[in-house]
């Protein structure tokens, strides 16, 4: 389970980090001290399981939850931490998976990360055991509008696709443009899935394209595609694990 650590406590969070080390399946892959930062975080991570402080200046703990819900980013499970027992109705209220009172305590913790760990294996056997949905029809040919004309672009030539504010670009061998599709799930789910892969939420890559895999901070990657820019394009946490055994790294 990849973790996030939240508080605007450097103590706390070094203290809660030292004692997640004694659970060696819990891999804690950032720290943020606001809940800015830990908004930020989530989206760029994805990790499984987020401790987070439910005061703090600014965006608090609670308040990083509803923003990520109105930016229809998808939720990790949360356990939130406080010296304050009142959040607690609140704290089930948005759904978080447990509450811990500060100081935390060892053994609260661990009974905290096995209902993590058991609610997270019974979503990855659900997932698992759901019958794969029927393929959409692969598209061999997309439409490109690109100077204000449409040009038609064999699929196998597309680099990568992104989105940015609603608008999907395409870049190609050839050229640059904007696709008709609305979102990158839907032009993903025209395109062969053994060739396209979604290496992060806003990124589409074409495997046979990439020039380059870089090493990043904490033990993630970037692609370097063979476009005329030679894009950099981060794979997420998620997609990490699938990038280090596609290519055995």
């Amino acid at each position: 389970m990849q973790a996030l650590l939240v508080d605007d406590e450097q103590l706390a969070s070094d203290e809660l980090a030292y004692l997640l080390k004694q659970h060696a399946d819990i891999e804690v892959v950032a720290t943020a001290n606001n809940g800015l930062d830990a908004v930020r975080l989530i989206e760029e991570l994805q990790p499984d399981l987020v401790f987070i402080d439910v005061q703090m200046p600014g965006l608090d703990g609670l308040g990083v939850i509803r923003e990520l819900r109105e930016k229809d980013i998808p939720l990790p499970y949360f356990i939130l931490a406080t010296a304050y027992d009142q959040y607690a109705v609140d704290a089930f209220r948005w759904e978080a998976l447990d509450y811990l009172l500060k100081p935390v305590e060892a053994e609260r913790l661990a009974i905290a990360v096995e209902r993590a760990r058991k609610v997270i294996a019974e979503k990855t056997r659900t997932a698992e055991a759901a019958p794969a949905p029927r393929p959409a029809l692969q598209r061999t040919k997309l439409l490109v509008r690109s100077q204000n004309r449409n040009f038609i672009v064999d699929a196998q030539d597309v680099i990568y696709a992104t989105i940015d504010d609603g608008l999907i670009t395409v870049v190609t061998t050839a050229l640059e443009g904007q696709s008709n599709y609305r979102t990158i799930e839907e032009l993903q789910s025209n395109l062969d899935p053994d060739t396209f892969w979604r290496v992060h939420r806003s990124y589409l890559v074409n495997i046979h394209r990439i020039k380059e895999v870089i090493p990043w901070f904490k033990s993630s990657y970037q692609l370097r595609m063979d476009d005329r820019k030679q894009t950099e394009i981060p794979v997420s946490r998620v997609q990490t694990k699938r990038l280090r055994s596609l290519l055995k790294l």
